[in-house]
Protein backbone atom coordinates (compact mmCIF):
# COMPACT_ATOMS: atom_id res chain seq x y z
CA UNK A 1 0.00 0.00 0.00
CA UNK A 2 1.17 3.35 -1.02
CA UNK A 3 1.90 5.34 2.35
CA UNK A 4 1.30 9.05 0.76
CA UNK A 5 -2.19 7.80 -0.55
CA UNK A 6 -3.29 5.95 2.04
CA UNK A 7 -3.25 8.87 4.42
CA UNK A 8 -4.23 11.36 1.31
CA UNK A 9 -0.39 12.99 2.64
CA UNK A 10 0.30 16.90 1.04
CA UNK A 11 3.64 18.36 1.62
CA UNK A 12 3.86 22.47 1.62
CA UNK A 13 6.36 25.02 2.77
CA UNK A 14 10.32 24.45 1.11
CA UNK A 15 12.17 21.38 0.60
CA UNK A 16 14.98 21.46 2.89
CA UNK A 17 12.76 23.62 5.58
CA UNK A 18 12.26 21.65 9.68
CA UNK A 19 8.98 19.02 8.62
CA UNK A 20 6.16 20.20 10.49
CA UNK A 21 3.31 17.09 10.55
CA UNK A 22 0.05 18.48 11.39
CA UNK A 23 -2.38 15.93 12.87
CA UNK A 24 -5.64 16.16 13.47
CA UNK A 25 -8.21 15.24 15.96
CA UNK A 26 -11.34 13.22 16.65
CA UNK A 27 -13.93 13.79 13.51
CA UNK A 28 -11.85 15.88 11.33
CA UNK A 29 -9.25 15.79 8.82
CA UNK A 30 -6.70 17.49 7.06
CA UNK A 31 -8.74 20.59 6.36
CA UNK A 32 -8.79 22.08 9.53
CA UNK A 33 -5.35 23.22 9.44
CA UNK A 34 -5.63 25.09 6.58
CA UNK A 35 -6.08 28.36 8.19
CA UNK A 36 -2.44 28.18 10.05
CA UNK A 37 -0.30 25.67 7.50
CA UNK A 38 0.12 28.43 4.85
CA UNK A 39 1.58 30.53 7.39
CA UNK A 40 3.42 27.57 8.88
CA UNK A 41 4.99 26.80 5.25
CA UNK A 42 6.32 30.29 4.61
CA UNK A 43 9.88 28.61 6.36
CA UNK A 44 9.06 25.17 6.89
CA UNK A 45 7.98 21.68 5.24
CA UNK A 46 5.01 21.29 6.64
CA UNK A 47 3.25 17.91 6.02
CA UNK A 48 -0.54 17.43 6.06
CA UNK A 49 -2.61 13.50 6.15
CA UNK A 50 -5.64 11.79 7.30
CA UNK A 51 -5.52 8.79 9.35
CA UNK A 52 -6.78 6.23 7.93
CA UNK A 53 -10.67 6.08 7.67
CA UNK A 54 -10.55 10.42 7.78
CA UNK A 55 -11.03 13.32 5.49
CA UNK A 56 -10.19 11.72 1.60
CA UNK A 57 -7.57 8.62 3.17
CA UNK A 58 -8.16 5.25 1.59
CA UNK A 59 -11.20 3.99 3.88
CA UNK A 60 -10.65 0.24 2.21
CA UNK A 61 -7.45 0.21 4.35
CA UNK A 62 -8.93 0.69 7.85
CA UNK A 63 -9.52 -2.12 10.17
CA UNK A 64 -11.25 -1.83 13.29
CA UNK A 65 -8.14 -3.53 15.52
CA UNK A 66 -5.84 -1.51 14.50
CA UNK A 67 -7.72 1.64 14.89
CA UNK A 68 -9.07 0.38 18.38
CA UNK A 69 -6.10 1.51 20.44
CA UNK A 70 -3.77 5.23 20.07
CA UNK A 71 -1.03 2.79 18.56
CA UNK A 72 -2.85 2.42 15.74
CA UNK A 73 -2.68 6.48 14.63
CA UNK A 74 0.78 6.60 15.61
CA UNK A 75 1.58 3.83 13.46
CA UNK A 76 -0.63 6.09 10.79
CA UNK A 77 2.11 9.21 11.98
CA UNK A 78 5.30 6.72 11.93
CA UNK A 79 4.50 5.42 8.73
CA UNK A 80 3.68 9.02 7.00
CA UNK A 81 7.33 10.03 8.61
CA UNK A 82 9.03 7.34 7.28
CA UNK A 83 7.91 7.16 3.92
CA UNK A 84 8.49 10.66 3.45
CA UNK A 85 12.42 10.28 5.61
CA UNK A 86 11.32 12.90 8.15
CA UNK A 87 13.97 13.77 10.53
CA UNK A 88 13.75 15.56 13.49
CA UNK A 89 10.13 16.76 12.94
CA UNK A 90 7.58 18.89 14.68
CA UNK A 91 4.74 16.74 15.57
CA UNK A 92 1.55 19.04 16.05
CA UNK A 93 -0.96 17.31 17.33
CA UNK A 94 -4.77 18.42 17.93
CA UNK A 95 -6.85 17.17 20.61
CA UNK A 96 -6.19 13.52 20.63
CA UNK A 97 -3.74 13.38 18.48
CA UNK A 98 -1.53 15.37 21.12
CA UNK A 99 -1.03 12.16 23.11
CA UNK A 100 -0.98 10.19 19.47
CA UNK A 101 2.40 12.26 19.34
CA UNK A 102 3.57 11.23 22.44
CA UNK A 103 3.43 7.52 21.05
CA UNK A 104 4.80 8.28 18.11
CA UNK A 105 7.78 10.47 19.49
CA UNK A 106 8.51 6.99 21.62
CA UNK A 107 8.25 4.37 18.77
CA UNK A 108 10.54 6.99 16.22
CA UNK A 109 12.17 8.90 18.05
CA UNK A 110 14.85 9.96 14.95
CA UNK A 111 11.74 10.76 13.12
CA UNK A 112 9.66 13.22 16.18
CA UNK A 113 12.25 15.84 17.58
CA UNK A 114 9.41 17.68 19.55
CA UNK A 115 6.07 18.05 20.03
CA UNK A 116 3.44 20.36 19.81
CA UNK A 117 0.10 19.49 21.76
CA UNK A 118 -2.53 21.71 20.94
CA UNK A 119 -5.47 21.28 23.24
CA UNK A 120 -4.12 18.08 24.91
CA UNK A 121 -5.96 15.76 26.99
CA UNK A 122 -4.75 12.48 28.53
CA UNK A 123 -7.35 10.96 29.82
CA UNK A 124 -11.51 13.04 29.71
CA UNK A 125 -12.59 11.13 32.79
CA UNK A 126 -12.32 12.77 36.09
CA UNK A 127 -10.25 10.68 38.54
CA UNK A 128 -9.60 11.82 41.84
CA UNK A 129 -7.41 14.62 42.34
CA UNK A 130 -7.51 14.48 38.62
CA UNK A 131 -10.03 16.52 36.19
CA UNK A 132 -10.83 15.21 32.79
CA UNK A 133 -13.98 16.83 32.54
CA UNK A 134 -16.55 14.62 32.28
CA UNK A 135 -17.22 12.10 34.75
CA UNK A 136 -17.19 7.70 33.42
CA UNK A 137 -21.12 8.14 33.65
CA UNK A 138 -21.14 11.28 31.17
CA UNK A 139 -18.48 9.35 28.72
CA UNK A 140 -20.67 6.42 28.45
CA UNK A 141 -24.02 8.04 27.78
CA UNK A 142 -21.88 10.16 25.08
CA UNK A 143 -20.88 7.02 23.49
CA UNK A 144 -24.45 5.84 23.41
CA UNK A 145 -25.60 8.31 22.15
CA UNK A 146 -22.77 8.21 19.47
CA UNK A 147 -23.52 4.40 18.68
CA UNK A 148 -27.41 5.12 18.28
CA UNK A 149 -27.60 8.11 16.52
CA UNK A 150 -24.31 9.48 14.62
CA UNK A 151 -25.61 12.18 13.19
CA UNK A 152 -27.80 13.97 15.92
CA UNK A 153 -24.69 13.04 17.64
CA UNK A 154 -22.52 15.41 15.48
CA UNK A 155 -25.43 17.68 15.18
CA UNK A 156 -25.31 18.43 18.66
CA UNK A 157 -21.80 17.94 19.80
CA UNK A 158 -19.92 19.58 17.17
CA UNK A 159 -21.06 23.29 19.01
CA UNK A 160 -20.58 22.18 22.09
CA UNK A 161 -16.65 21.09 20.64
CA UNK A 162 -16.14 24.33 18.94
CA UNK A 163 -17.32 26.74 21.41
CA UNK A 164 -17.87 30.66 19.74
CA UNK A 165 -21.59 30.34 19.65
CA UNK A 166 -21.71 33.95 18.31
CA UNK A 167 -20.07 32.17 15.60
CA UNK A 168 -21.91 29.24 14.48
CA UNK A 169 -20.47 28.90 11.11
CA UNK A 170 -17.53 27.32 12.92
CA UNK A 171 -19.84 24.64 14.58
CA UNK A 172 -21.49 23.64 11.51
CA UNK A 173 -17.99 23.15 9.77
CA UNK A 174 -17.49 20.62 12.42
CA UNK A 175 -20.33 19.19 12.07
CA UNK A 176 -20.12 18.46 8.82
CA UNK A 177 -16.68 17.06 9.23
CA UNK A 178 -18.54 14.73 11.96
CA UNK A 179 -21.11 13.54 9.20
CA UNK A 180 -18.62 13.22 6.78
CA UNK A 181 -16.95 10.06 8.30
CA UNK A 182 -18.62 7.42 7.78
CA UNK A 183 -20.18 6.31 11.78
CA UNK A 184 -18.62 2.91 12.10
CA UNK A 185 -14.97 4.31 11.67
CA UNK A 186 -16.50 7.24 14.33
CA UNK A 187 -17.35 4.85 16.67
CA UNK A 188 -14.06 2.95 16.75
CA UNK A 189 -12.37 6.40 16.92
CA UNK A 190 -14.33 8.30 19.37
CA UNK A 191 -14.34 5.45 22.17
CA UNK A 192 -10.25 5.19 21.38
CA UNK A 193 -10.48 8.75 22.23
CA UNK A 194 -12.61 9.32 25.20
CA UNK A 195 -12.03 5.81 26.52
CA UNK A 196 -8.33 5.48 26.75
CA UNK A 197 -6.29 7.15 30.13
CA UNK A 198 -2.48 7.87 28.48
CA UNK A 199 -1.74 10.31 31.46
CA UNK A 200 1.03 7.89 32.12
CA UNK A 201 2.24 8.25 28.85
CA UNK A 202 3.35 11.64 29.67
CA UNK A 203 6.51 10.23 31.62
CA UNK A 204 8.22 9.12 28.09
CA UNK A 205 8.34 13.00 26.73
CA UNK A 206 11.48 13.97 26.67
CA UNK A 207 12.07 16.09 23.78
CA UNK A 208 11.01 20.01 23.31
CA UNK A 209 7.59 20.39 24.17
CA UNK A 210 4.88 23.23 23.43
CA UNK A 211 1.17 23.17 25.31
CA UNK A 212 -1.69 24.97 23.83
CA UNK A 213 -4.49 25.32 25.72
CA UNK A 214 -7.68 28.11 24.93
CA UNK A 215 -9.16 30.36 28.05
CA UNK A 216 -12.01 28.43 27.76
CA UNK A 217 -12.51 24.83 26.72
CA UNK A 218 -15.48 22.40 27.04
CA UNK A 219 -13.47 19.17 26.27
CA UNK A 220 -9.98 19.90 27.96
CA UNK A 221 -10.22 22.39 30.62
CA UNK A 222 -7.47 24.20 31.90
CA UNK A 223 -6.84 22.13 34.95
CA UNK A 224 -5.77 19.50 31.89
CA UNK A 225 -3.41 21.44 30.36
CA UNK A 226 -1.66 22.53 33.94
CA UNK A 227 -1.88 18.74 34.45
CA UNK A 228 0.02 17.99 31.09
CA UNK A 229 2.10 21.15 32.18
CA UNK A 230 3.78 19.35 35.23
CA UNK A 231 4.40 16.20 33.88
CA UNK A 232 6.48 16.87 31.08
CA UNK A 233 9.52 18.63 32.33
CA UNK A 234 10.82 21.84 30.77
CA UNK A 235 7.72 21.94 28.58
CA UNK A 236 6.27 25.35 27.51
CA UNK A 237 2.31 26.19 28.13
CA UNK A 238 0.66 29.09 26.92
CA UNK A 239 -2.82 29.77 26.83
CA UNK A 240 -4.39 31.06 24.18
CA UNK A 241 -6.75 33.47 23.70
CA UNK A 242 -9.91 31.56 22.17
CA UNK A 243 -12.81 29.97 23.12
CA UNK A 244 -13.66 26.27 22.54
CA UNK A 245 -11.59 22.80 21.33
CA UNK A 246 -10.51 24.14 17.91
CA UNK A 247 -8.52 27.27 18.06
CA UNK A 248 -6.18 26.48 14.83
CA UNK A 249 -10.00 27.56 13.33
CA UNK A 250 -11.39 29.83 15.71
CA UNK A 251 -8.39 31.88 16.38
CA UNK A 252 -5.35 30.85 13.71
CA UNK A 253 -3.60 34.15 14.48
CA UNK A 254 -2.51 33.67 18.19
CA UNK A 255 -2.18 29.86 16.91
CA UNK A 256 0.08 30.75 14.39
CA UNK A 257 1.70 32.91 16.73
CA UNK A 258 2.49 30.48 19.66
CA UNK A 259 3.77 28.02 17.39
CA UNK A 260 6.27 30.79 15.22
CA UNK A 261 7.63 31.25 18.72
CA UNK A 262 8.09 27.92 19.72
CA UNK A 263 9.63 26.76 16.61
CA UNK A 264 12.19 29.57 17.08
CA UNK A 265 13.94 28.17 20.12
CA UNK A 266 14.60 25.13 18.01
CA UNK A 267 16.45 26.55 15.72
Amino acid sequence: MDILRRNNVRVMGPEHGRPLVLAHGFGCDQNLWRLVASGLAEHHRVVLFDYVGSGRSDLTAWRAERYASLDGYAHDVTDVCEALDLRDAVLVGHSVSAMIGVRAAAAAPERIGSLVMVCPSPSYIDDADYRGGFSAADIDELLDMLESNYLGWSAAMAPVIMGNPDRPELGAELTDSFCATDPEVARVFARTTFLTDARQDLKTVAVPTLILECEQDAIAPREVGAYVHAAIPGSRLVTLPAIGHCPQLSAPEPTLEAITMFLETLE
